[in-house]
């Protein structure tokens, strides 16, 4: 049971992927919890380098910070559902998480016009009712290859385990807010942007959004 909650290829609880093929040089890079106050410092660090991503937003931080998430679909990004207010979904009835789903589905869509096609749990946790939920929203799972937890360890040590984890068709999670703080301090996520975005360019890899990785022919 604890690997099909949590196991990072498991698809019981629905739909779900956490890598792309492994034919190119291509990899994405995933960004979970947002928007945040200091999202435009990520924004502006892979405009410099021409690089898309894919931001996985709670629907309570897109209420709070709708301007911030209209820049990120201007940009050029690719928005995912991650929620509305940050929940475990394990032990929730399937009402509960259908309208955790659909609500940020609904607000995603009203600030910016991208109705998102992909989700991403909270904590990495699923449960009964959500692939249900999944397929009513026509949403796929993602997990991911490599998870940063930048959120409690140095830029250096995260930039480490990033750049050992990426590969061909690799999915890195990285996190531009905290759950639904205010204000977050995610300088370490900037940092650890700003040196491994050019560290895997000058390995030769290309940044891909979910969409793009998943699906390079559309």
């Amino acid at each position: 049971m604890a690997w099909a909650v949590r196991g990072r290829s498991a698809s019981v609880f629905g739909r779900s992927v956490w890598r792309g093929p492994r034919d190119r040089r291509a990899l994405a890079l995933t960004f979970d919890d947002g928007p945040a106050e200091s999202t435009p410092d990520i924004l502006e660090i892979l405009a410099q380098h021409d690089v898309p991503a894919t931001f996985f937003q709670c629907g309570a931080n897109v209420d709070r910070l709708p301007r911030i998430a209209r820049d990120v679909a201007a940009r050029g990004h690719e928005i995912g559902n991650h929620s509305y207010s940050h929940p475990y979904l394990f032990l929730r009835s399937p009402a509960t998480i259908e309208n955790e789903l659909r609500r940020t589905q609904e607000t995603i869509e009203r600030h910016t016009g991208v109705r998102p096609i992909w989700f991403r749990p909270p904590y990495g946790t699923r449960w009964f009712g959500l692939g249900r939920a999944q397929r009513k929203l026509q949403l796929t799972g993602v997990m991911w290859s490599a998870i940063g937890y930048d959120w409690n360890r140095r830029a250096d040590e995260v930039v480490s385990r990033m750049a050992a984890s990426a590969s061909n068709g690799a999915i890195l999670c990285l996190h531009d807010g905290r759950e639904l703080r205010e204000k977050p301090d995610v300088r370490t996520t900037v940092e650890t942007v700003r040196l491994l975005v050019p560290l895997l360019l000058d390995r030769g890899y290309k940044f891909e959004t979910i969409g793009r990785l998943l699906c390079p022919k559309t």
